[in-house]
This record gives structure tokens, C-alpha cells and sequence, in this order.
């Protein structure tokens, strides 16, 4: 894929590059441009997640492709607590409610020590092959290996200026509703992506730290049953002694300038971590943009308290899904970048991200959309080799097929999606047959090996697979139809015989098209390549259902072209009655 020059104010990263870099040189001249994501491994971390990276990833690489020193952070909130057991696994797992994700086991038959590295690990793998560069903290670690004891001794001696901020605001507090994209309905997939969307994260749940003996930012976990069902009941400034209690019976008194298993409650720890990072670009689900949600309330806890700014950060939108087939074991559940990766490639996949201004909202597809999706892919990327395409799409063409380290890896003749998952569908993934359709596809310039059409093959063959119900696959007759053959008028038999008649002088992907659509053409008296009449249509539909029929037992299928190549001349012939 050609990579070609971006015009710089073209596309909505380009605008929010230059705010950031503008206003990292304001607040800490030469000093790296910090870009954040915070991702919580309480389950499936899906597509709806992928923009609270996506966002970031895209400016901050714009930011490194104009020579500029710049990180972007990816806070794993695996020290959330475990709140609920999903859908699908055993409920004794109930048990562990309440402890921090990297101290629930794992689900059963995972290969991975915990709970969090089981749902981090798709993730990271999909990061991998997106190009998604980033610096990845564990917030575990960082709270267990006492790395923001000083932050959380800070915000004990300051909880009442804390308490006071976070007061402003709790008689308004309000729950989260996710709304739904204007003028499209919910699908399943859809609603449980906007459910996930109106809870958040694990973190985005938390009490704020209010409890009967005053106001505490900070909740430790229990010695004894490692949860969080605790309260403080008591904190000494000078010694750091804190005091508190456990649903589970344990009471104990800590000093707190040497306990590292608590951590700062939400509305604490996110402003905390702003000021610590010097993150200056920072994006949020609208789950945090309620009034008295973490994101308003962090606004004023980061500068007030921590003597620190609030990132820049745009609100993102809802992302859909259109059909997920097979893709979940469980109702309710969404599909995740590494779904989404089995069936499209890379690219493709960040070019849905990287087109749209995050506060609008898209789908990514699963269903026979994707199809739709590679074609208009496919003739964005002739707009840009002929020079028609406009600024806006060719950056975000550029932003999808590689990132500044370089291009990511393509497939070296991509034909059109939506072939590929026709000869898949009627080979079954056979490779020998598979290989022989390719070749016929254009003669002039066959394809000599399936590694060419890799991987844009093997992502068709895992959509048709997994996505294509069973009773919309493709399965070409065995034998005629000799009931239907015997029932056919004059004019039928005569464009079979027009068709058959053909089939060795446009043996090709191009070629069988223009025989098929010809045919009615030409028994209406036409030149083949006359145009369309609403009484031709008429007759281009009647003889493309009947060669269905005779082919594959229905009215519809693959288009017609593929199909023929697929079934192969011989089979053809003797389908139709030759």
C-alpha cells in the first residue's frame, strides 16, 4: 500500500496534535509529551475499550511522526477490585468479590496466573499486531511496591480540602445513562456494549470514601480475606496509623507509611495519577462525564490538590456492533479487538478508529457488512492512487496502514474481500481448489501461490467460518436438478444455452460478469453492453435465480461469477443440463 503525503490540518488527529504539543509546551517545555489510556481487566476488554487507546495512539503518533519526544501510558487498573462474576463462569468464583483482579485465579482452564493477566493478554496481543506502541503500568505494582506511598500520604493530610471538592458535588450525582446512536436501534451486541459503557470500569464504581468516622481517600484491602469490604475508622496524621474494619470480622491498625495493600479511591486516584504522570492528553467514555463523575470532579482535585492540570481530553462515543454470530459464549457479552482481528486485517480495523472524530459514534462489523466495508477500503485506496481522494481520508488511509516506526505488513494482492469469502464459502477452505479459482480469476496475471491473498484470505475463511450461519453456507449441487431442467421453457433453455455456449471464451472473474449479466441482453436483442432497462433487470434477476437454482438449490448466493469459477466448467455444464 503507497503511503502518501498528509496535509497537516487534513483530519481530527492533526487538530488535536497541535493542541496538545501546544500545551505541553506550556505547562513542561522540552519534557516528553505525555498520552494516557486506562484499561480495567475485569473481563473482555472489547471494541467499545479499544477507542479510550485508539484516541491517544493516533495523536500521539501524529505527535512522533513531527519529531517530537512522546510516550503514551496504558494504566492497567488490575488492582480494581473483582466485582462481579460474569456470564458463563462458575459462581463460586463469588468468593473472590471484592479483592483486587490480580488476586482472582483465573477462569477455569486459563493458562495465565490471575484473573487480570487472563483478560490482558488478548489485548496486548492485539495492540501488538494493530502497531499500537505504548508503555504499559501495572497499578498493581505500582500500589504494592509502594511507588505512590508519598501520593497517598499527600491526599490522607489533605482529606478534608478532598472531602470538601467531592461535597460540591454529591447531591448532584446522577447514575450514567448510555445513549444510544440517533436514529439506530440496539442490537443485542449493541445493548450490552452500552450497558458496559454506563458502568465503566471497575474503578469508575467506587464509593468515593465517605464513611460514618469522616472521609478517607484511601481503602485498604483486608490482611485476612484480601477484599475490600473494609472501613476506616480512625487515621493519625503524625504516626500514620490508620484503623480499620472487614466485613469479615478482622480488625486491625496499620501505618500506612509502610502499607502498600490499599489504594486511593477513584475520584483520588485518577487526578493523583495525572499529576504523578504529567499526562497532558487523556480521553473519556461518557461514563465519566455525568455531573460529579470522576472526570468533573478529577478537574478540580488534580489542580486544587495536587497542584496539577487536567489533560486535554475529548469525550469518545459509543461504537456498535453490526452482528456478532458464534463470536460469544454468553449473552451479553461483546466482541474484542482479537475478535475483530480474526476476521478483518489490521489496518482496516484502525482505519474505523482513526476516520471518525471520537464524539462520533460507528459500528465495527461482524456480519455482511464487513463485505461492504473492504469494498469501500478497496476503492479508497484507488481514490489515492489516481489523486482523487480528499485530505481528510488520505491521512486517515495513512494513519490506518502503518504508524511512525513504519508500515504495517499487507497483503500483497488484495482482492476484493467479498470474492475471497465467496470461494472460501464453496471450497470450504479447500486450498488446491481454492488456489485453482484464484489463478482464474484474472489468466493474464494468476495468482500462483494462497500466500499472495494472505491474509486477507485467512481473515474471509475465519468470517465465513465463524459469522455465516449454517444454513446460508454455500453447497454447490452434486447432480442436476433433472425436475427443474425438464420444466423450462424455450427462452430458458435458450440462455442456458447462451451461457454454456460462452463459458470457455470468459473464463475469468471478469469476463464471466459480463457474460451473465449479457445473456439477457442478447436475448432481448441488445448489445452486451447496452444499458439497463427496468424490463431488463426483470430478466437479469428471473435468470440469475434460475441459475441458483439449478447451481446451489435457492434463489440466492455467492455472486455468480465466483460461484462458476468455484464450481469449475465441468460442473457447470453438467449442472445446467449440457
Amino acid at each position: 500500500m503507497p503511503i502518501v503525503a498528509m496535509s497537516g490540518e487534513a483530519d481530527w488527529v492533526s487538530r488535536f496534535a497541535d493542541e496538545v504539543i501546544a500545551e505541553a509546551e506550556r505547562r513542561a517545555p522540552g519534557k516528553p509529551i505525555v498520552c494516557a489510556s486506562g484499561l480495567s481487566p475485569s473481563g473482555p476488554i472489547h471494541l467499545g475499550n479499544l477507542r479510550e487507546v485508539m484516541t491517544p495512539h493516533l495523536v500521539a503518533d501524529e505527535i512522533r511522526r513531527r519529531g517530537h519526544d512522546v510516550v503514551h501510558i496504558i494504566s492497567w487498573d488490575d488492582y480494581d477490585r473483582f466485582r462481579k462474576v460474569p456470564a458463563g463462569v462458575d459462581s463460586s468464583w463469588s468468593e473472590h468479590i471484592g479483592k483486587p483482579l490480580t488476586s482472582v485465579p483465573a477462569p477455569p482452564g486459563s493458562e495465565h496466573p490471575n484473573w487480570a493477566e487472563h483478560f490482558k493478554a488478548p489485548m496486548i496481543a492485539a495492540l501488538a499486531e494493530m502497531g499500537v506502541e505504548y508503555h504499559g503500568i501495572s497499578q498493581t505494582e505500582q500500589y504494592t511496591t509502594g511507588v505512590y506511598r508519598g501520593q497517598i500520604l499527600y491526599a490522607m493530610r489533605e482529606r478534608e480540602r478532598i472531602d470538601e471538592i467531592l461535597d460540591r458535588y454529591r447531591t448532584k450525582d446522577k447514575p450514567v445513562t448510555a445513549k444510544k446512536p440517533q436514529g439506530k436501534a440496539l442490537d443485542e451486541a449493541d445493548s450490552a456494549a452500552a450497558e458496559s459503557a454506563a458502568e465503566g470500569s471497575g474503578a469508575a464504581g467506587e464509593d468515593d470514601g465517605k464513611v460514618a468516622a469522616g472521609y478517607f481517600p484511601y481503602k485498604p484491602y483486608c490482611s485476612v480475606c484480601d477484599r475490600d469490604v473494609t472501613t476506616v475508622t480512625a487515621y493519625d496524621d503524625e504516626t500514620t496509623e490508620l484503623t480499620y474494619t472487614c466485613a469479615c470480622g478482622h480488625s486491625e491498625t496499620v501505618r500506612l507509611s509502610e502499607h502498600d495493600r490499599g489504594k486511593l479511591v477513584w475520584k483520588v486516584d485518577w487526578p493523583m495519577r495525572w499529576a504523578y504522570e504529567g499526562v497532558v492528553f487523556e480521553p473519556s467514555g461518557v461514563d465519566h462525564h455525568s455531573s460529579g463523575s470522576s472526570w468533573v470532579v478529577g478537574g478540580h482535585i488534580v489542580k486544587e490538590v495536587f497542584g496539577g492540570e487536567q489533560p486535554i481530553g475529548p469525550m469518545y462515543a459509543f461504537v456498535g456492533i453490526s452482528g456478532m454470530a458464534k463470536m460469544s459464549s454468553s449473552k451479553g457479552a461483546v466482541p474484542t479487538p482479537a475478535d475483530a482481528l480474526e476476521i478483518m486485517e489490521a489496518p482496516l480495523l484502525r482505519w474505523l478508529y482513526a476516520r471518525r472524530r471520537p464524539n462520533q459514534s460507528f459500528k465495527v462489523a461482524f456480519d455482511q457488512e464487513i463485505q461492504r466495508l473492504y469494498d469501500e477500503w478497496d476503492a479508497l485506496e484507488r481514490k489515492i492512487d489516481d489523486g482523487t481522494a480528499l485530505p481528510a481520508d488520505v491521512a486517515a488511509y495513512n494513519r490506518a496502514i502503518g504508524t511512525a516506526s513504519g508500515p504495517l505488513p499487507v497483503t500483497p494482492r488484495p482482492l476484493p474481500y467479498r470474492t475471497l469469502a465467496s470461494i472460501v464459502d464453496i471450497t470450504t477452505g479447500h486450498g488446491e481448489q481454492t488456489l485453482r479459482i484464484l489463478r482464474d480469476l484474472d489468466p493474464e496475471h494468476p495468482i500462483t501461490s494462497l500466500d499472495e491473498a494472505r491474509p486477507r484470505l485467512d481473515r474471509a475463511e475465519r468470517w465465513v467460518t465463524t459469522q455465516v450461519p449454517a444454513e446460508q453456507r454455500t453447497r454447490v449441487r452434486d447432480e442436476p436438478d433433472m425436475a427443474l431442467l425438464g420444466s423450462l421453457g424455450d427462452t430458458e433453455r435458450e440462455s442456458l444455452r447462451l451461457l454454456l455456449d460462452g463459458l470457455d471464451d470468459h473464463w475469468s472473474l471478469d469476463g464471466l460478469t459480463g457474460l451473465v449479466y449479457g445473456v439477457p441482453k442478447v436475448q432481448a436483442g441488445l448489445a452486451a453492453d447496452a444499458k439497463p432497462t427496468p424490463e431488463l433487470k426483470v430478466a437479469q434477476r428471473e435468470f440469475f435465480a434460475l441459475l441458483y437454482n439449478l447451481l446451489v438449490g435457492r434463489d440466492t448466493g455467492p455472486r455468480l461469477p465466483t460461484l462458476l469459477l468455484a464450481a469449475g466448467a465441468d460442473r457447470v455444464r453438467k449442472l445446467l443440463g449440457a
